[in-house]
């Protein structure tokens, strides 16, 4: 089972959240897809195994067969090259790597060179396996990064995957292929905001999900009242606790420093296991746990 944990914004939890429940159970995979800003390993105490560098390929011009026919811009949709009368200018951190200018040259005047964007870190803790990405300063390309992380997923694990916030590319990488999503917010405009962003999100990925509110004392109750009017299932409350910000700000985890969560949050898991259970017996999805 892969279940990712997602929120619309930085800064509701969503890395408390992913951690606190991949602690809460046994024979874990937890993957931090976060490759801009990796910090779940803060909350883990690791013994790193390996690192592997991460490149994606870079056209390289050869113009001793170059004809600038143009070809190659024409068919890259992301506007990484350009052909002048003399040149072919190569914007390398538009180039997402699909090799289909070096495919469909004629001249077969194109190759190819990698370019290192990042690197995957393997670490264990226990019987907790932990693989992170860490994205180079200065690169835009998380994506292929984002990939390299998940070619680790184990078919023998329960896979936990903390995805980067927002609705963006690297997001929805990062969530494509799970069983199930946990979204977490906060009662905010801003969380309510960019939380039915996220829902549309998993939606379209046809993807069951269900809602954890962060400090959930605070704010309004606009996100509950969407959640009730969109059918959409309220895993967990976690209202604002300042031992909660305290232990946070010292690398401890959430279930170690408030212990009553660890049955919540396996809780928690026996609802999705039930509802992915149920779903697949009855052969249809309800995208959101219906409260």
């Amino acid at each position: 089972m892969i279940i990712s944990v997602a929120s619309g914004k930085g800064g509701t939890g969503k890395t408390t959240i992913a951690t606190s429940l991949a602690l809460s159970l046994n024979n874990v995979q937890l993957l931090d897809c976060d490759v801009e800003e990796p910090n779940a390993h803060i909350f883990l105490k690791l013994r790193r195994e390996k690192s592997e560098f991460v490149s994606i390929p870079i056209p390289k011009v050869d113009y001793s067969e170059c004809n600038f026919c143009g070809e190659c811009a024409k068919i890259c949709a992301y506007n990484a090259l350009a052909v002048l009368k003399d040149r072919v200018l190569v914007f390398e951190h538009l180039c997402h790597g699909c090799g289909g200018c070096s495919l469909l040259c004629p001249q077969k005047a194109i190759t190819e060179f990698g370019k290192e964007i990042g690197v995957v870190e393997m670490a264990r803790s226990n019987d907790l396996e932990f693989v992170q990405g860490i994205l180079n300063i200065g690169e835009v390309m998380a994506p292929p990064l984002v990939r390299a992380v998940k070619k680790n997923v184990s078919a023998e694990k329960t896979v936990i995957i903390d995805a980067p916030p927002g609705t963006s590319c690297p997001v929805i990488e990062a969530m494509k292929g799970s069983d199930f999503c946990i979204l977490v917010t906060e009662p905010t405009p801003f969380g309510l905001n960019d939380l039915t962003l996220t829902v549309e999100v998993v939606r379209r990925l046809r993807i069951p999900f269900g809602v954890v509110i962060n400090r959930a004392n605070l704010g309004d109750n606009k996100v509950d009242q969407y959640c009730e009017e969109e059918g959409i299932r309220i895993l967990m409350r976690i209202p604002f606790d300042r031992e909660i910000a305290v232990a946070y700000s010292k690398g401890i985890p959430l279930i170690e420093a408030k212990k009553r969560y660890l049955e919540k949050f396996r809780e928690i898991f026996g609802l999705i296991e039930n509802f992915l259970y149920e779903s697949r017996s009855n052969r249809h999805n309800t995208y959101p746990v219906q409260a």
